[in-house]
């Protein structure tokens, strides 16, 4: 959407379309079920301008409505399955990453995060055959972490084209929280232009975490993480898209027994990302990934190995 398409709701001048857009209000829908406090405070209106803005986006923006279980289901055949390069990885998620969706890989520092992120851009790319997604992709790089060097090995261990399968990854690299997000922004309007099938963010909260000290930033940071979160969802359901984020881990003291970790980013990363796979060090080169929460699968664990070649079983 454009500025002069936003002007159109009543309440909505060029500077006021300028903010909204600025703050990444890119279509109705977003400012449609925005509430009117976080509006005012973004557009710098009033409460009730804000909730006539609101109002007018609803009535304009089509919201959809229930559909049936055999509508679904339908739609759900649309569905890919990006391999991991681990037969045993993939069976425990069902068949592999699916597109749609956000799966989380958190662990500590070694266990194979960014090792997957690297096998699985250079997979995105391969037919759906061969376990790819027959597209292209995009990773967020927060820690810079991606080494086009590393595509290369995964690449010519597969017998792939090395130079086309660099071309067809897409990286972005977030110098803080804030870039990561208009990244993000950005990644919608490439995904208009060019096959992306797979986005990765690498990793989704260390700005965050860097940057929102304290329990005094502890709402603050939940509530812009959120709105990075439905914007990555958003990119998966225009583009039939995987979304892969990985995260870091912090000491769980309510844990006794086992491994005394959990994830960063609470209940809002936690209600938001469809899969969540624990990632932990096993002996050599061996890492065993733990399914933690799935909508249709059971908990479970799957061993493989991060070697030159990339992920194997």
């Amino acid at each position: 959407m454009s500025d002069e398409e936003i002007e159109k709701l009543p309440g909505v001048g060029p500077a006021t379309a300028e903010k909204l857009m600025d703050a990444g209000y890119n279509d109705l829908m977003a400012i449609a079920v925005e509430s009117p406090r976080v509006l005012s405070d973004v557009a710098e209106i009033g409460d009730s301008t804000a909730g006539k803005i609101i109002q007018a986006a609803k009535d304009a923006a089509d919201i959809g409505g229930f559909e049936t279980g055999s509508e679904l289901l339908e739609k759900r055949k649309q569905i890919g399955m990006l391999s991991t390069g681990a037969e045993s990885f993939d069976d425990l998620l069902g068949g592999g990453i699916e597109t749609g969706s956000i799966t989380e890989l958190f662990g500590e520092f070694g266990s194979g995060k960014t090792q997957i992120a690297h096998q699985i851009l250079v997979n995105a790319t391969r037919s759906e055959e061969e376990g790819g997604l027959d597209g292209e992709a995009m990773i967020i790089d927060t820690e810079n972490s991606f080494r086009p060097g590393r595509i290369s090995e995964i690449a010519e261990a597969r017998d792939m084209d090395t130079q086309e399968t660099l071309d067809k990854i897409h990286v972005g690299r977030a110098f803080n929280s804030h870039h990561q997000m208009l990244l993000a922004d950005k990644a919608l309007e490439l995904g208009e232009e060019k096959p992306i099938r797979l986005l990765v963010v690498d990793s989704l909260t260390s700005h965050f975490r860097a940057e929102y000290v304290g329990r005094g930033a502890l709402a603050e940071r939940q509530q812009t993480l959120n709105k990075h979160l439905h914007k990555l969802l958003k990119f998966a359901d225009r583009n039939n898209a995987a979304i892969v984020v990985t995260n870091q881990v912090t000491a769980n003291p309510d844990q006794f027994f086992g491994d005394p970790t959990k994830p960063i980013g609470g209940h809002i990363l936690g209600h938001t990302a469809t899969f969540r796979v624990y990632l932990r060090k096993s002996k050599g080169d061996k890492r065993i990934a733990r399914l933690v929460d799935s909508p249709n699968m059971p908990e479970g664990e799957a061993v493989f190995r991060v070697e030159e070649a990339g992920v194997t079983d």
